[in-house]
């Protein structure tokens, strides 16, 4: 029971690890858009920023985690 509780989470950090990437390279491009410089933005800042941009990838697989459901059942 052990080995399937090590293998989950293992899967789970690792996929919370990309998503983590994703949304820190979302954030900078969200700042590279905005006219403030990288260094004007405080750690609390950027720590809310990118936790946003997790939020948004997160919703996004989700969607499309749905989506692909009701295709395969044949209800979209």
């Amino acid at each position: 029971m052990g080995k399937i509780k090590d293998l989950k989470e293992s899967v789970q950090d690792k996929y919370r690890g990309k998503i983590r990437e994703r949304a820190i390279t979302q954030a900078k491009a969200r700042i590279a858009l905005s006219e403030r410089k990288f260094e004007d933005f405080s750690e609390d800042e950027l720590e809310i920023i990118v936790k946003d941009e997790e939020d948004k990838v997160k919703r996004s697989l989700k969607q499309t985690g749905v989506v692909a459901l009701l295709i395969t059942l044949g209800l979209a």
